[in-house]
């Protein structure tokens, strides 16, 4: 899990949900105003990972999580979604208040 703190939360939180629900292979779980959870199925075999971000307004952080269902190693990929998902956030610009 990674946590990341921000001065305009809702701006981010928005912008972090608008790029996951852009990713390869993914179907919306559940959306609400403070949290997200997106299944992302894997290329060849279909496998499922949950990624959920969760907005904690109060405390100014957003945590981000990634994680397999099945099997011991998923290879980097939940570390490299969640790393996409921040690069896209810093080259968007959203991160500056």
């Amino acid at each position: 899990m990674e946590e990341w703190r921000f001065q305009n939360i809702n701006k981010v939180y928005a912008q972090l949900v608008e790029f996951a629900t852009h990713l390869p292979r993914s179907t919306i779980v559940e959306q609400t105003s403070s949290y997200f959870r997106i299944v992302c199925r894997s290329r060849i075999f279909r496998f499922p990972d949950d990624l959920e971000i969760l907005k904690l307004p109060a405390k100014g952080i957003i945590q981000i999580k990634s994680s397999s269902r099945y099997g011991k190693s998923d290879l980097g990929v939940n570390r490299k979604r969640i790393q996409i998902l921040y690069r896209q956030l810093i080259q968007s610009g959203t991160t500056q208040s």
